[in-house]
């Protein structure tokens, strides 16, 4: 699987630290370089748009809050982000959302929560059925744009 990653100052430590952990994916680091003041738009919709084109199949982004990085990503066609502060949201954002994008937030998560986040929305597949629906009506709406 090949995985966007992409943050702002406020998730750039988390991010580095995120990387390290993703050892068996292949990911595309869309920066932040380091914690210097920067704005998230830069990075998060070049992660983003990669995840709408198919060019990586997940994306995982990463700002102090994760609200703004949210923001962002469901702004961009095709993406179904979801910020996630628990395994069960993650879980659910698979199960019942097929998100594509998982955004997580720097300032009032730890390390090891991240983590255990990340490992929960990687595996979890999406269950389909009456989900598929719902999200046919998103993709519908997406087009009429």
């Amino acid at each position: 699987m090949k995985i966007a990653l992409a943050s702002d100052h406020a998730g750039f430590e988390l991010k580095e630290n995120i990387k390290k952990y993703l050892t068996e994916y292949e990911v595309v680091d869309f920066g932040t370089n380091n914690s210097d003041s920067m704005d998230y738009p830069d990075t998060g919709f070049d992660a983003a748009v990669a995840v709408s084109r198919g060019e990586c199949e997940r994306g995982i982004l990463i700002c102090g809050s994760g609200i703004g990085m949210s923001i962002v990503a469901n702004k961009v066609s095709g993406v179904r982000a979801a910020l996630c502060q628990t395994k069960q949201f993650a879980q659910l954002s698979r199960l019942h959302n097929n998100s594509n994008i998982l955004v997580l937030s720097g300032r009032f998560i730890s390390e090891y929560l991240a983590k255990e986040i990340i490992e929960v929305w990687i595996k979890t597949e999406f269950e389909g059925g009456r989900h598929q629906n719902r999200l046919d009506k998103i993709t519908i709406h997406e087009k009429e744009k």
